[in-house]
């Protein structure tokens, strides 16, 4: 496996792979759990060659959000990346890949960028945007893989792949939880015993949705209300049920229905999601 600093090894290795080659790529933050490790897996299995990014995005954190705190454990993360088969880390600085102060950005769809997570965090899905399509430009892969848990980084991640004409195919990958239920994170170390048990509510109140869907409850003011009933410890700021457009439906549609939810637990900010 090698370790790649910078741009110009970047693009030196990429030029050395076999024309013939199909290229995974899975783009991280590094802090890896076994979410990541899942991903990886996939792109193995499905390629020849495995890219792993680990960077630190510094252009999707907002002012007051927790950059400067997000765990870097990059020699962990590499040993894991090589005992699961990466062929390649790509762990640059913030000066390589934004080398100006003045460049060029993105914005997200209107109608999918500036809700849920894109409303509350204010230029977040910019920032994404901008390091996911440079790390597309220089890796070049033909397969790209994001976790379901980031459901509308995902759907908006498609979207950017889909308008700006990008020859490759995003793969979704279905969230993985822990023994208790809660959805992997690189942010759950900062729970306390007290808070985790605080958080379990969040995946239960989406197993709770799904059981009502189950027996029959389709309308979506319905399902939000019960779920409601479960969130008593912990600061929702939303829980909706939307379409894969992300625009909020009134009844459940088969496949085509996502119920998003985000809480702070103390001060540690969770996401979750179910995939109808």
């Amino acid at each position: 496996m090698q370790i790649l600093k910078n741009i110009e090894e970047l693009i030196s290795y990429r030029r050395s792979l076999p024309s013939n080659s199909n290229v995974g790529l899975v783009p991280t933050m590094g802090a890896l759990h076994k979410g990541h490790q899942s991903l990886i897996q996939q792109s193995v299995a499905n390629n020849s060659h495995t890219i792993l990014s680990i960077f630190v995005n510094p252009t999707q954190f907002g002012p007051t959000e927790d950059f400067e705190k997000y765990p870097r454990t990059l020699q962990k993360d590499c040993e894991i990346a090589k005992s699961c088969g990466v062929s390649a880390v790509f762990a640059p600085e913030v000066t390589e890949m934004y080398p100006n102060n003045d460049e060029i950005t993105l914005h997200p769809p209107k109608n999918m960028g500036y809700i849920f997570e894109g409303f509350i965090r204010d230029g977040h899905f910019d920032g994404v945007l901008q390091i996911v399509l440079k790390l597309f430009h220089l890796t070049q892969p033909h397969f790209a893989y994001f976790g379901q848990k980031d459901a509308q980084q995902l759907l908006i991640i498609k979207r950017l792949v889909k308008d700006t004409f990008l020859p490759l195919k995003i793969i979704p990958c279905p969230t993985i939880r822990d023994t208790d239920g809660l959805a992997l994170s690189s942010r759950n170390i900062y729970l306390s015993a007290t808070q985790r048990q605080h958080a379990l509510e969040i995946p239960q109140s989406l197993q709770y949705i799904k059981e009502l869907i189950n027996n029959g409850t389709e309308d979506t003011k319905t399902l939000i209300k019960s779920a409601k009933q479960i969130l008593k410890n912990i600061t929702l700021d939303y829980l909706a049920i939307t379409d894969y457009n992300l625009q909020e439906i009134s009844a459940i549609q088969p496949n085509n229905s996502l119920v998003l939810i985000a809480a702070k637990v103390g001060n540690t900010r969770l996401i979750d999601n179910l995939w109808l």
